[in-house]
């Protein structure tokens, strides 16, 4: 018998119609100035249109991507412990995105090569974190993916501290800034980047998302229902890189919310992804922009690095959900 209190279908709809608007009012609204001044005011409406909207707009795009990359990451590893900062995807796509920004200090380089550049990255620690964690069938596969993603992240670490010794001050202080999670550099070219990635998210995955419904039960099931797992794999790296890249390159590095948000929305829907996919994407979004409202507020008139704020939130629900997949595990 279904429980009662889960959302349905027509619920997430609904909810997909209505937060993400009152969040990017919320987000509007919050800041040294009022929302009335900035209508009213010329020099506030240059802020509110070109300042404070593309800030909140993006916050709200990039927590939704990173929220279905979680999404896709923990449907494909069978586990919901996975994110794409923790098992190390926002590690590589931060490297090769710092190498981005100090190499084009020394050489011209075309804007867009830095999203292209952290894709790749964020591929590459992907494709390796599977190749070490999750050969064979071993009940520690898991495990595994967890130990890799720490050690890709810390060999991301090392690298960009290399490559801040080697950058100009000014590509220094933009590494700095920008792996702590920044949405300083929000622009609407940003914003339609995003919203078309998300749009053909959106065109590509529902058709699949029964094929990651049974992925859940095992490979093998998965095949005997006639699922081409090799290829859905692909797909969700593919993807995962893609959504993980660009949000890395618009913002830095902006941990736990890919994790928060699916867990979330399993509590709130089931399993199902054609339930979870839209409402973690949904919170995602709202989820970031709640914790850009805190980072302009908390220690105003300084902003505090997105980063931390949602580190200071995750880390903790993390350690939550480590306990109790401990305690299910031992309970076999």
């Amino acid at each position: 018998m279904k429980r009662q209190h889960r959302l349905t279908q027509q619920h997430i709809w609904l909810l997909c119609l209505t937060l993400p608007w009152l969040f990017v009012l919320f987000g509007l609204m919050t800041g040294s100035q009022s929302l009335g001044w900035l209508l009213q005011d010329p020099t506030g409406q240059v802020i509110l249109w070109q300042v404070r909207l593309p800030r909140v707009v993006l916050a709200f795009l990039i927590g939704a991507a990173l929220a279905a990359a979680g999404v896709l990451i923990q449907g494909m590893v069978r586990n919901p412990l996975a994110d794409p900062g923790l098992i190390g995807v926002s590690g590589g796509a931060a490297v090769a995105a710092a190498a981005f920004v100090v190499a084009a200090s020394y050489w011209s380089l075309p804007v867009w090569g830095q999203p292209v550049m952290a894709f790749l990255g964020g591929m590459a620690a992907l494709l390796l974190v599977m190749r070490l964690s999750l050969q064979g069938n071993s009940l520690h596969a898991m495990s595994f993916l967890i130990l890799a993603g720490i050690a890709i992240n810390v060999l991301a670490g090392a690298l960009i501290g290399l490559l801040s010794y080697m950058a100009t001050d000014s590509a220094l202080r933009q590494i700095t800034f920008w792996s702590m999670g920044s949405l300083a550099s929000a622009n609407w070219y940003w914003n339609a980047g995003l919203a078309g990635l998300l749009l053909l998210g959106a065109v590509f995955w529902p058709s699949r998302l029964r094929h990651l419904d049974a992925l859940l039960v095992g490979e093998v099931e998965a095949r005997s229902m006639g699922v081409d797992v090799p290829r859905l794999q692909w797909s969700v790296v593919i993807w995962v890189a893609l959504l993980v890249g660009v949000a890395v390159s618009a913002a830095g590095m902006i941990g736990f919310i890919g994790l928060i948000s699916p867990h979330i929305a399993r509590l709130l829907t089931g399993a199902s992804h054609r339930r979870v996919l839209p409402l973690s994407v949904l919170l995602g979004g709202c989820l970031l922009v709640l914790a850009d409202m805190i980072s302009r507020t908390l220690i105003a008139p300084a902003l505090l690095p997105i980063g931390i704020v949602t580190t200071l939130v995750g880390a903790p629900l993390f350690i939550t959900l480590l306990v109790r997949e401990k305690r299910r595990l031992a309970s076999w």
